[in-house]
């Protein structure tokens, strides 16, 4: 068994990142620019705003937090969002979800200049990806793809399991592992909460994606032996044992589906700092395409 490790490949890719802006920097050119808007004050949200403030200031990056009040209207964000999009220093930017219930999602999503639309969430981008253009990913299955090129982790011909179907995780994913190339070229079953027998895909999957958010949901007996397990499930679970008072569980039980896996990615440290790195991948992209628009 061998641990697909997502922290030391996203702090490779951070370097590779970190060693481009450079080179930029040197060639007095402008580095990335990326904003992220959060609305409210949800505890998980803050956190992982405050970890991409702290990878741009790793690698190089300028970085800008458009911090608004949970009372702020749909009308309000929605005039934010159109400032991010004319504002020509600002390459890219993200809308940190949740948003506050009184505020449509999908209508500020599909507001943003899909030329900056690093989370890969417009339709524009999500349909050139479905197409096989060259788009920009949703970070989360963009780690994952990037997670088994890494290890070599063959995907051709294999039957790949992905549990759940968000629009952010399980639907990107399960088109990506099916389009050609590589990783990819994959016989994908994407199953949900009306799949009827799940065990009976799980058990003879090759690949399992799970992105369910049920903690320990998938256990040994679902599994069948060299099975290759991508773990996406992020859920707090009380734990008075540790000074913060909770504990980070995945979807898989790892004790136990470890010892039946090839690869495995754990829990912290697997999909999640690899979404932050895809972010600023496609920040780099973005940049990249600005320049290219503003030399024509």
């Amino acid at each position: 068994m061998e641990i697909l490790d997502g922290k030391k490949i996203s702090n490779q890719i951070k370097d590779e990142i970190a060693a481009e802006v450079s080179k930029m920097k040197t060639r007095r050119e402008k580095v990335p620019h990326l904003a992220a808007v959060l609305v409210g004050d949800d505890g998980a949200s803050l956190t992982y705003v405050g970890s991409k403030v702290r990878a741009c200031e790793r690698i190089g990056f300028e970085s800008t937090l458009v911090k608004l009040p949970a009372s702020t209207t749909e009308e309000e964000l929605l005039k934010e969002i159109e400032a991010l999009n004319s504002n020509t220093d600002i390459d890219g930017f993200i809308v940190q979800l949740p948003l506050p219930s009184h505020i449509d999602e999908q209508k500020v999503l599909l507001a943003v200049d899909p030329d900056k639309d690093v989370d890969g969430f417009h339709p524009a981008n999500f349909g050139k990806m479905a197409l096989e253009m060259e788009s920009f990913i949703p970070a989360t299955p963009y780690g994952i793809m990037e997670l088994l090129d890494r290890y070599n982790v063959e995907t051709s011909g294999k039957h790949t399991v992905v549990i759940g179907r968000s629009h952010i995780v399980g639907r990107p994913i399960s088109i990506l592992m099916s389009r050609k190339g590589n990783p990819g070229n994959s016989t994908v079953t994407l199953t949900h909460s009306r799949t009827q027998n799940l065990e009976a895909f799980t058990k003879n999957a090759d690949i399992i994606i799970s992105a369910l958010g049920v903690p320990n949901f998938l256990k040994a007996g679902m599994v069948k032996d060299g099975v290759v397990i991508i773990d996406v499930g992020i859920t707090r679970v009380a734990d008075d044992t540790t000074k913060k008072g909770y504990r980070i569980v995945g979807d898989v039980d790892f004790e136990e589906v470890s010892k039946k896996a090839s690869y495995i990615t754990p829990v912290p440290g697997g999909v999640g700092p690899m979404t932050i790195a895809m972010l600023l991948k496609n920040t780099l992209l973005a940049r990249t395409r600005q320049k290219v628009r503003i030399n024509k």
